[in-house]
């Protein structure tokens, strides 16, 4: 897959971009602020994927204007495909291939594939157990169809079940109890679901990970990965029976996949809290390389990888062997002083200045 075109409309600093790709290596140079991640951060919103700095969707929308739009050309085994988003500043943004109407954002994985690698992926192994959890759920949905649509039946499931625990205001009656074993009867398969393809999702990255993990870091240490949950062995419906007092009291449902987490053990310890920063950094890149291994296995297809400013944050060392792990497909990665490893080689190289592209 290989993303030929960008369009940015009143995208944050970007009221007017057009840029051809080129289909090996593109450099974006320019000053911080000038919109450098703001590129990359556009290209990856176009895979139906959320921001990933966080950002809700007013803020990606340049001020006093109602909506920013993005536009891509798209060719995949010498097909073209035009994907265009339309972000709202109020209301419900849209999405769309060819023309035709895309219902969940997520179905924009079918035809833009993109990993990306930021210095944000740190929080990867520091940060809390819902970026862990995206980290799996958005790899998997690129893969699988299923997925994609139990994923979104179980955050539906999960909300109704909350509003009414949230009704009952503490107190359990029998209509309380009749409508919970109508949500938990939906709830338990969906979530059975998740649960399974997050397991079968770890177990095949797994020797993946730390194989790229000894590749970046060089030391022979082995990672483990492991799949947090206190529902599966017992089973929803008895962990469900189990605490349903504590959720009644609490307004809320206390277990399930929503509370999942993932372990990253680096030899016998635990990486959150025994790595040091660069042993850190080099798991978060080994997990980054395998999402795009994942993907390409999943799908039979390359994903266009974003490298932004990642190379500022490591030595030259694990900048080497970062380069030697990357594949052959579409790379676009930014830096600001224009710099970059040997190894990487652009054929394109844009230079933003306040939003405005020059270059080549």
């Amino acid at each position: 897959m290989i993303i030929k075109r960008l369009w940015l409309t009143d995208f944050r600093n970007h009221s007017a971009t057009d840029v051809e790709l080129n289909e090996k290596v593109t450099l974006v140079i320019g000053l911080n602020g000038h919109g450098k991640t703001n590129l990359i951060e556009g290209l990856h919103l176009l895979s139906g994927a959320r921001s990933f700095r966080g950002a809700k969707v007013d803020a990606l929308v340049a001020a006093g204007r109602p909506a920013a739009y993005l536009r891509a050309e798209v060719e995949h085994e010498g097909r073209t495909s035009l994907v265009e988003v339309e972000l709202a500043a109020q209301g419900r943004s849209k999405a769309q291939v060819n023309k035709q109407k895309i219902k969940k954002f997520r179905d924009l994985g079918d035809t833009v594939r993109i990993v990306v690698f930021s210095p944000n992926d740190l929080d990867i192994i520091k940060g809390p157990p819902s970026v862990r959890r995206s980290l799996l759920d958005e790899t998997i949905a690129l893969g699988s169809v299923e997925f994609r649509a139990v994923r979104t039946d179980f955050d539906q499931i999960l909300r109704q079940r909350n509003n009414l625990l949230k009704q009952a205001r503490g107190r359990y009656s029998e209509d309380l109890g009749a409508n919970l074993l109508v949500w938990d009867e939906q709830l338990i398969e969906a979530a059975n679901v998740v649960g399974q393809h997050r397991a079968n999702f770890i177990a095949s990255i797994h020797p993946v990970v730390s194989d790229f993990y000894q590749r970046v870091s060089g030391l022979d240490t082995d990672v483990s990965l492991q799949l947090d949950t206190d529902w599966r062995d017992e089973g929803l419906a008895a962990v469900l029976s189990r605490v349903q007092g504590d959720e009644i009291r609490r307004g809320m449902t206390l277990v399930g996949p929503h509370r999942d987490d993932l372990t990253i053990l680096l030899g016998p310890l635990h990486s959150r809290f025994h790595a040091s920063q660069g042993e850190q950094r080099s798991l978060a890149l080994a997990l980054r390389l395998a999402t795009y291994v994942f993907v390409e296995e999943a799908t039979g297809d390359q994903s266009v990888v974003l490298l932004d400013d990642v190379f500022s944050e490591l030595d030259e060392t694990r900048a080497k062997r970062l380069v030697e792990c990357l594949p052959d497909s579409q790379i676009i990665l930014t830096s600001a002083t224009g710099t970059v490893p040997d190894g990487i080689d652009p054929v394109q190289t844009l230079e933003i200045v306040e939003g405005r592209i020059h270059g080549n």
